[in-house]
């Protein structure tokens, strides 16, 4: 009998990660071996059970998605990591796959697509929606990128982070703990940021923040 493909699921969220079971196992090919809530608790996991894919959200309990994939890469290269997350992926999928994703999935994506992924990742490729294949191939071939592009775009994975979750409305305090970082390096983040985006005041940061969260939800 064919051995099936072991996959492992990173989400904070227990419907989420009941929902992708249940599809997981309708598929005679795929199995779930096992899934974790927070990244402390996944790369440790993944590393004992070695599956050949995780699934990862970019938001999680003590932890960041992002970081988790540069992570997984470092202690099990083997294993493939397809982020699936509810963020833009035209702000995130690029980031994902720097750090070592092999593919990225919006969860507005049907089923359906959620098996393609993972059985293309499974044959080595990499797995991308059309648009965005679209959206690299014009970026490389164009060589610069659309003028429009935000200037978001120049802060490194952790600031992003940051001003995502000072847009969510988080305080400096509960950034720390949801990073796992100490207060002092979100202020550092926060001061990088306001540099970067030309922003002069706290108020001026958090404002802008919340206004760019507020953009992302409506795409």
């Amino acid at each position: 009998m064919k051995t099936k493909a072991r996959i492992f699921l990173v989400d904070d969220h227990p419907l989420v990660r009941e929902w992708l079971t249940n599809l997981i196992h309708q598929q005679s090919d795929l199995e779930v071996c096992g899934e974790a809530e927070s990244a402390p608790q996944a790369l440790d996991t993944v590393a004992k059970l070695k599956p050949d894919i995780a699934i990862v959200d970019i938001s999680l309990k003590n932890g960041s998605g992002i970081e988790l994939i540069k992570n997984i890469r470092a202690v099990a290269p083997e294993v493939a990591v397809i982020v699936l997350s509810m963020h833009d992926e035209t702000m995130y999928a690029e980031r994902a796959l720097r750090a070592g994703a092999k593919g990225y999935i919006m969860k507005r994506e049907t089923a359906k697509k959620v098996i393609a992924a993972i059985r293309q990742v499974l044959t080595g490729k990499l797995y991308l929606s059309e648009s965005m294949r679209a959206l690299f191939a014009e970026k490389f071939v164009g060589g610069d990128p659309p003028t429009n592009s935000l200037p978001v775009n120049q802060l490194s994975d952790r600031e992003l982070e940051v001003f995502q979750l000072l847009g969510q409305g988080y305080e400096t305090r509960q950034i720390a703990v949801s990073l796992n970082i100490s207060m002092k390096t979100v202020q550092a983040f926060c001061a990088r940021i306001k540099e970067k985006l030309s922003l002069i005041s706290a108020t001026e940061l958090l404002r802008e923040a919340v206004r760019w969260h507020d953009n992302q939800q409506m795409h």
